[in-house]
């Protein structure tokens, strides 16, 4: 892999091609994302590259009114993470990855990494967590077809036979039954990359993407491209 970054989903729009043709996409902002470290083999085992995304605010300490009480602001980078940007030469970010990129040894710490790393026409494995659906039936979870809908049927939308009294008399492992649907992390492969917009940072990607908007998005060359 030599071509990887983070991004955050904005929304689904949109355009036209050269052809007149409508293409819906999904926009991505992309980067820039800044390397914060280099894992090499000789010190880590490994040979990738770690990235953050996104500014994160540093933990802050006031006071009160009458100058005693302190005042300690959360969700910010402590003492650790601080650290470890600062040695980078960063500020905090709230996300951090890896990617293990064939080119490992030719990025320092704090180099850029934009969207223009990718073009138009390249193709790309996207990967997310997918939106929560909560606790879901079975026909919503697994498509499940459900039963006669008459008033005198006592079998609406239930998940059908568990497993019959005498035979196999137990209920088989991966059984679709109801449970929380959604929320996992999920891989869609060969999308394509519509439109780049380096200026800003974003990615139109044909078709859609996982996960809601705002969330976190990694987007790496196809490995099946």
């Amino acid at each position: 892999m030599k071509k990887a970054i983070l991004a955050t989903k904005i929304g689904m729009t949109q355009i036209f091609n050269d052809d007149g043709v409508l293409i819906p996409v999904t926009v991505l902002q992309a980067g820039p994302c800044y390397v914060t470290q280099i894992k090499t083999v000789d010190n880590d085992g490994y040979s990738a590259v770690q990235v953050g995304f996104v500014d994160k605010k540093e933990k802050e300490v006031s006071k009160d009114a009458s100058g005693k009480k302190e005042i300690r602001h959360r969700h910010g980078v402590n003492k650790p993470q601080k650290g470890h940007f600062d040695k980078a030469g960063v500020s905090g970010k709230r996300y951090v990855r890896e990617f293990k990129f064939e080119n490992a040894e030719e990025y320092k710490p704090a180099d850029e990494i934009k969207a223009d790393i990718f073009a138009e026409g390249d193709k790309i494995d996207a990967t997310a967590i997918s939106k929560g659906k909560g606790y879901q039936g079975a026909i919503k979870r697994f498509g499940q077809h459900r039963g006669p809908m008459a008033h005198g049927s006592k079998f609406h939308r239930h998940q059908g036979s568990n497993g019959a009294c005498s035979s196999p008399s137990k209920v088989f492992k991966g059984k679709g039954m109801p449970g929380h649907m959604g929320s996992v992390r999920v891989t869609v492969q060969n999308l394509e990359v519509v439109r780049v917009d380096a200026e800003n940072n974003l990615l139109l990607i044909k078709g859609s993407v996982p996960g809601p908007k705002k969330s976190l998005v990694t987007i790496k060359e196809s490995v099946k491209g």
